[in-house]
């Protein structure tokens, strides 16, 4: 069986995969979420760092452009504010 990521044993990956089967439901969607958040403070500080003079609605109009995606951003928000927020990013 392949590995589920390509640092990790076959032995590692099962210990990994038993853990996960054996946890419960409200602990998988609480891992979920602090990943969640945590990719949230990644994007975030990547815009700070890509546009330092921007203000906080500035910086969260170009988060729903990462979140969102371009397109449902500017129906939800209006047009980005130039230059765009996509081909900045590093990521």
């Amino acid at each position: 069986m392949a590995t589920l990521s390509r640092d990790t044993t076959e032995a590692s990956d099962a210990v990994q995969i038993r853990l996960l089967r054996a946890m419960p439901a409200w602990r998988k969607i609480q891992i979920a979420d602090e990943l969640t958040m945590a990719r949230r403070g990644y994007e975030m500080a990547e815009l700070r760092r890509w546009f330092p003079k921007a203000g906080p609605e500035e910086l969260h109009r170009r988060f729903a452009t990462i979140w969102l995606g371009p397109e449902l951003a500017e129906k939800v928000y209006g047009p980005e504010p130039e230059p765009p927020t996509i081909p900045r990013m590093s990521v």
